[in-house]
């Protein structure tokens, strides 16, 4: 799609499986790429390779950043911002999940997992939404999860930040629509992934059959079919949507 060509497309959690593939989708579809991850992560050079050598793409710059600390998340990406021209789609993928019962969660894990994977996002609109209301432009889509069904075990910290996720993304809609600035959230469900095989490591088989017992689809999920919803939510095609939660889960 034309529309994404000089367009500023900010992808947190760039290098995790889900954003390995909306990085390339967006690439082939001549974005200007801002890839945030963890600092010195050794797969860097390798995604920005692959960009440069994506047919139509422009290139891309790798921003390391810990997005835990909150305020040092919000003057990097505003000064970023303004370097740039403003950001015209932010994608949140960054978070962090641990799977135990929740009496073993400290308070640190707990506050840690909802500073990254649902605060941070505020903190970067904060950075970010000031341009995007200048030009009256702008599509902003964050990362909810499956597990807000509630049929998932040993996720509390997890859960509860995808909620405030959810709630983040119904009132930016509110706050944000006079604007013309669009904010939706995806919520995979079981998606193959690097992620997956680490949290699941002795029990993948087992875990691999309750996927595809619960699911209606009995075929796994992959990245390229949530990086396709994302496209869609950033491009003109869904000029009308904003406040939603879709799922892309196979049907649970």
């Amino acid at each position: 799609m034309a529309e994404f060509s000089g367009k500023n497309v900010l992808i947190t959690g760039a290098l995790g499986t889900l954003g390995t593939a909306q990085t390339q989708a967006f690439a082939e579809l001549e974005a200007n790429l801002i890839l945030l991850d963890l600092p010195s992560d050794p797969r860097v050079d390798a995604r920005l390779a692959a960009i440069h050598d994506s047919q139509g793409s422009p290139g891309a710059r790798y921003v390391g950043l810990d997005l835990g600390d909150l305020h040092q998340a919000e003057a990097t990406i505003r000064r970023l911002s303004d370097e740039v021209g403003g950001i015209d789609v932010l994608v949140s993928n960054a978070a962090l999940i641990i799977n135990k019962p929740f009496e073993q969660f400290s308070i640190e894990e707990y506050e840690a997992q909802l500073r990254v994977n649902s605060a941070a996002t505020f903190a970067l609109v904060r950075a970010i939404a000031p341009a995007m209301k200048q030009k009256r432009d702008g599509k902003i889509i964050n990362f909810c999860s499956v597990t807000l069904n509630g049929r998932w075990d040993g996720y509390v910290p997890y859960v509860a930040s995808k909620g405030a996720m959810y709630g983040l993304t119904k009132s930016l809609a509110r706050e944000l629509g006079p604007f013309n600035v669009r904010v939706n959230a995806v919520s995979p469900g079981a998606v193959l992934s690097d992620a997956e095989n680490r949290v699941f490591a002795d029990r993948l088989e087992q875990y691999n059959s309750w996927i595809l017992e619960n699911q209606s689809l009995k075929q796994r999920i992959q990245a390229s079919d949530v990086a396709d919803l994302v496209v869609f939510l950033a491009s003109n095609r869904s000029r009308m949507i904003t406040g939603q939660n879709i799922q892309v889960d196979g049907g649970w």
